[in-house]
């Protein structure tokens, strides 16, 4: 299947580099908030990285002077005045979650890239990537108990993940806002950089993670999101699976046999 085109005034846009996908959220004007288009987008962008044997990292991004601001609270303050929260923002969560879904579970790293603000899902997003990178000054805002609502946009799932229930509802409830040094700190940032340098460093990071082989991308993400909510017993089934599989590739042939001659 050939890779969507991207056109300037898409929603989200899509790059690829060699092993390398870029998604840019693309609403500027509206600090890349989430609507139904862009949810729409994201979900087509993802379905064909996930197809694409080729693909070994995903770079997710922001246009313009934010990460993203998380949901559009034009589209849904519009909805809640004309009592059709349900349908909106049903239709708006669900190409939106299949979008996190597929990130989720696809054999290839996904690699958040913050800068300027991240608030709400926005927030969410640069969290259930696989890893994230952050420019110094990003900012991280929750929003959610501000507004009266609970966490979407896959938010409790990366964070819980990463800083454990007492730190996430911390962060939910009691933090109007923390910093890309704090998130450093609690794990949920692999690394901050000069914003300067962001663009730069996050490809340099991308370009690192696409050196690992794609047996060892795909069978150690799925083992390692396994690990909290699998039996002891099933999980060294499946490191048992997974292993002998990659051990199978011609990649692991090579690099067995570039260390085994050094070895001598």
């Amino acid at each position: 299947m050939p890779a969507p085109v991207s056109k300037p005034d898409d929603p989200a846009l899509l790059r690829i580099e060699g092993a390398i996908a870029t998604i840019t959220l693309n609403r500027p004007a509206a600090f890349n908030s989430v609507n139904l288009a862009i949810a729409q987008k994201l979900e087509q962008l993802a379905a064909y990285i996930e197809g694409d044997d080729a693909i070994k990292v995903v770079v997710i991004e922001g246009e313009g002077r934010a990460f993203s601001a998380g949901g559009d609270l034009q589209t849904i303050g519009a909805a809640a005045e004309a009592n059709t929260v349900t349908p909106v923002v049903g239709e708006l969560l669900k190409h939106y979650h299949a979008f996190i879904e597929i990130l989720r579970r696809m054999p290839k790293i996904s690699l958040s890239s913050v800068h300027g603000s991240a608030a709400g899902a926005g927030m969410g997003l640069a969290f259930v990537t696989d890893l994230c990178i952050a420019a110094d000054d990003a900012k991280f805002t929750p929003a959610y108990a501000k507004i009266g609502v609970s966490p979407d946009g896959g938010s409790t799932v990366g964070i819980v993940a990463t800083v454990g229930s007492r730190r996430a509802l911390q962060i939910f409830l009691a933090e109007d806002n923390f910093t890309a040094q704090q998130a450093y700190e609690w794990g949920l940032v692999v690394k901050t950089v000069p914003a300067t340098e962001l663009k730069a460093e996050t490809r340099q990071l991308a370009e690192r993670l696409a050196q690992n082989p794609p047996a060892a991308i795909a069978g150690t993400k799925s083992l390692v999101y396994a690990a909290a909510n699998t039996p002891v017993k099933q999980q060294l089934d499946a490191e048992e699976h997974k292993i002998i599989m990659a051990m199978n590739t011609e990649e692991f042939r090579l690099a067995v046999k570039k260390f085994t001659s050094k070895s001598k």
